[in-house]
């Protein structure tokens, strides 16, 4: 039987991950984390969508010590949410250092607890806010050093890593599920489901992303099938 650990948000690209998982994998668990962030309102998201796509199982673990010791507008009220800021070249006040580093570490840990092949994760390399821990760099050094730690073969896996947030939509509608994605996901940092607050640099590369997919449906459908194994 194969099994999957996906790294579950609630938003756009972790959900499209674990729309995917739900097709290649026989057993799918999510785990979500309460880290304290700003836009709490992901973690019922999750737990709701958990419910409706029926996942095996999801875990939602406090790891509000990361609230302690990361500095960031998403965990800090006093710091606020910057604007979409085109151009920029230093990391973001919405970056939370060591974030993705303890996540895929804790995810592997109960992916070796429930004996799944896999940890998926919908960070992505080509349309993100510059963030050093969503490069691929950084997730195959990361997994070699599990994998080295655990004595155990656990592969992470990133969907997205390489598609543009267009090609991401596309991902969706090929499984079926764009409207659910639209509608019911949290990408905004500002905690506004769906649409969101259209002015934070999430809702902003999410929108453009769908406005550029529905521009040019069957092209981008194409530049996913190029990049990916899609039938």
């Amino acid at each position: 039987m194969k099994k999957a650990v996906v790294v579950f948000s609630g938003g756009q690209d972790s959900t499209t991950c674990l729309v995917q998982a739900l097709h290649h994998y026989d057993e799918v668990h999510c785990i979500t984390f309460d880290y304290g962030q700003r836009h709490q309102q992901e973690i019922e998201v999750a737990r709701q969508l958990v419910e409706k796509l029926r996942v095996t199982a999801h875990k939602v673990l406090d790891v509000t010590l990361l609230n302690e010791l990361a500095i960031s507008s998403l965990t800090r009220d006093n710091i606020p949410v910057p604007g979409y800021q085109p151009g920029a070249t230093e990391l973001p006040s919405t970056f939370v250092p060591g974030r993705n580093i303890l996540f895929l570490t804790l995810a592997s840990i109960y992916a070796y607890q429930v004996e799944a092949e896999a940890v998926i994760t919908g960070v992505c390399e080509t349309d993100f806010s510059g963030y050093p821990d969503c490069r691929d760099e950084f997730v195959k050094a990361l997994n070699k050093a599990v994998v080295l730690g655990m004595a155990k073969d656990v592969r992470f896996e990133t969907p997205l890593m390489w598609l543009n947030k267009a090609e991401t939509w596309a991902l969706a509608d090929y499984w079926g599920q764009l409207t659910l994605i639209k509608d019911q996901t949290l990408t905004c940092y500002n905690g506004i489901a769906g649409a969101g607050c259209g002015e934070c640099a999430a809702c902003h590369l999410r929108a453009k992303g769908l406005a550029d997919y529905l521009a040019a449906p069957e092209n981008t459908l194409q530049q996913l099938k190029h990049k990916t194994d899609l039938a």
